[in-house]
């Protein structure tokens, strides 16, 4: 049809706002979602970049290849499309790929990023227990596997650091894998701000340098990542940050949610609705974190409720119970899978945040009958606390600590009740850590921090 010609009847004049009126309103879907994914998968700006063709450049133009994410990309010289040619004209040689630039991650591998692990909040009775201090040569899954992170995550900056120890700068499988043990042990021994200030290193990891020029994919492993978004928010004093850095993770687990789909990829299909949902209540996680209990309902309530894993279910339920809305925890209960004892458990949760602590009570009560759980115990025992049975509460807490149980939360509340029970607290929050501390080591965590006895 020609734009120039007016095919309208004549006697009729077509308005400005008829023709306006005719065109559908575009919808709108946050990142978020996961339903309607479109078959053609978006992709990130930096895996356009990397994606798009363009025209080979001369060699006085090559660049030269980066050394860290600060420095600027580079691209896959990838030739554009010839032009046509005559029939008669033979046709030239079919450009070759160049081949990709290895990555150097040299600068994740100073000795100045990482320090020693301070520790002063560590109660005295772990610190002269030097028969369960490991040695110098005990390899890193052993430390893990017997709940030594402070040590751990000293042997793993260690592997990072030392000449004939540390992997190649370039192979990013070793690289991440160390930095993700570091990190993730720091946090489990309360050095999260220590942790905060070592991920600085990474810079942007939205960076087109942290893909794979070939294919695309992200080097560093997705745990890493989402990890690394909560620790730069606090590194660098942007809570913000975090939000903006999981609906980017989002993004992106939308693109290959997509192509999983496309190809089929029954696996990858659920990996990836997993991930995009575990982003969303991370989303929640965050705006509770900078005190925006509006928004963080707001979004929550966004979220689809579907049938998701129990896991997942029972993060939205706390989170709801956070906030303060225990018919909301109810109802993300039902939507989900969580089996018969989670559901008692969120309801007896309910009940507590509604400050029924008698009904909660028998249903601990209940539940206790059925498994014997830590954390059914030592809700117990705060309901008993809240109904006027402190010394039986306390009692209970004892008796969990004395069949080898050493959770923060139990450890927390027992000295809570110690503090309430008698002025000679203190004494017998000394005692406490050395009980704790004369246990066998477990992949729970043996070391505990001064945090956990109140001291």
């Amino acid at each position: 049809m020609d734009p120039t010609k007016d095919d309208t009847p004549k006697g009729h004049t077509r308005t400005r706002s008829a023709v306006k009126a005719t065109r559908p309103r575009a919808s709108t879907k946050g990142p978020l979602d996961a339903v309607d994914v479109p078959l053609t998968s978006p992709l990130s700006p930096q895996q356009q970049q990397l994606t798009h063709h363009q025209p080979s450049p001369q060699p006085s133009q090559r660049m030269a290849p980066p050394i860290g994410p600060s420095r600027s990309p580079v691209p896959i010289l990838v030739p554009g499309p010839i032009s046509p040619f005559p029939r008669s004209a033979a046709p030239s040689p079919a450009p070759r790929r160049l081949a990709a630039r290895p990555k150097d991650f040299s600068y994740l591998l100073r000795p100045d990023l990482y320090h020693a692990v301070p520790a002063v909040n560590v109660p005295a009775a772990f610190r002269v227990a030097s028969a369960k201090q490991p040695g110098s040569d005990t390899p890193i899954a052993e430390l893990l596997k017997r709940g030594q992170f402070r040590a751990a995550a000293a042997a793993a900056a260690h592997a990072l650091t030392t000449p004939g120890v540390a992997p190649d700068p370039g192979d990013h499988v070793a690289v991440f894998g160390l930095l993700y043990t570091r990190l993730a042990c720091l946090m489990l021994v309360d050095a999260t701000a220590q942790a905060a200030q070592e991920v600085k290193a990474f810079e942007d990891l939205n960076s087109v340098f942290y893909l794979d020029e070939a294919t695309g994919v992200h080097l560093v492993p997705w745990a890493l990542r989402v990890l690394i978004v909560r620790l730069q928010a606090m590194g660098f004093g942007d809570p913000r940050r975090a939000v903006m850095g999981y609906y980017e993770l989002a993004r992106e687990a939308r693109g290959r949610l997509g192509e999983a789909m496309v190809g089929h990829d029954n696996s990858g299909r659920e990996l990836w609705k997993e991930r995009l949902a575990d982003l969303g209540v991370r989303v929640a996680g965050a705006l509770v974190e900078m005190d925006d209990l509006t928004g963080a309902a707001q979004h929550l309530a966004s979220l689809k409720e579907g049938r998701e894993s129990g896991k997942l279910t029972m993060a939205k339920a706390l989170l709801w119970l956070h906030l303060g809305d225990a018919e909301a925890a109810r109802r993300v209960v039902k939507a989900g899978e969580m089996g018969e004892k989670a559901e008692k458990v969120v309801a007896a949760l309910c009940d507590m945040a509604d400050g029924e602590y008698g009904a909660a009570l028998a249903r601990w009560e209940e539940l206790d009958e059925q498994s014997k759980d830590e954390m059914i115990g030592v809700n117990r025992a705060v309901c008993l606390l809240y109904v006027g049975k402190m010394q039986e509460g306390k009692t209970l807490l004892e008796g969990l600590v004395a069949s080898g149980r050493a959770s923060h939360t139990l450890l927390f509340n027992l000295t809570t009740m110690y503090e309430l029970c008698t002025e000679k607290a203190r004494d017998l929050k000394i005692k406490l850590s050395e009980t704790v501390a004369a246990m066998d080591e477990s992949p729970s965590g043996w070391e505990k921090a001064n945090a956990d006895f109140k001291l």
